[in-house]
């Protein structure tokens, strides 16, 4: 198996996953933890994709209101106080990769003789 093939297979396993906590989540977790999501079908097939993609924190998340261990009063407070740090995080590793990339020297096999190109020959229609 080569590297190709195992990440297909890691995205496949992935994919059945989170295809069957969808299934699952939409059906009964959804009515359960959202007082205004009862019977309102239409919108949920509309979920699925990103369920698919993010089925561990939809799990984490319905295991808290589940259990009780959900804070009321934090689930609309965002985490704000690493935006500060995450605001000069970023630019700066943009800045330090692109000043690696440019650093890096590439050199062309000297012994390699250039080679002219020929000019394209015009078609007739």
């Amino acid at each position: 198996m080569n590297q190709a093939e195992a990440i297909l297979l890691g995205l496949r396993i992935w994919g059945s996953i989170g295809a069957v906590i969808a299934a699952m989540f939409l059906t009964i977790g959804m009515d359960r933890i959202d007082d205004d999501a009862r019977d309102a079908y239409i919108f949920r097939p509309l979920l699925i994709p990103s369920i698919l993609v993010i089925w561990p924190l939809v799990l984490w998340r319905w295991y808290l209101y589940e259990s009780g261990h959900e804070h009321w009063a934090r689930r609309y407070d965002p985490p704000r106080k690493a935006h500060f740090y995450v605001g000069w995080v970023l630019p700066v590793g943009i800045c330090l990769i692109i000043l690696t990339g440019l650093s890096q020297r590439q050199t062309w096999p000297a012994e390699t003789a250039p080679v002219q190109l020929s000019e394209p020959t015009e078609i007739s229609q």
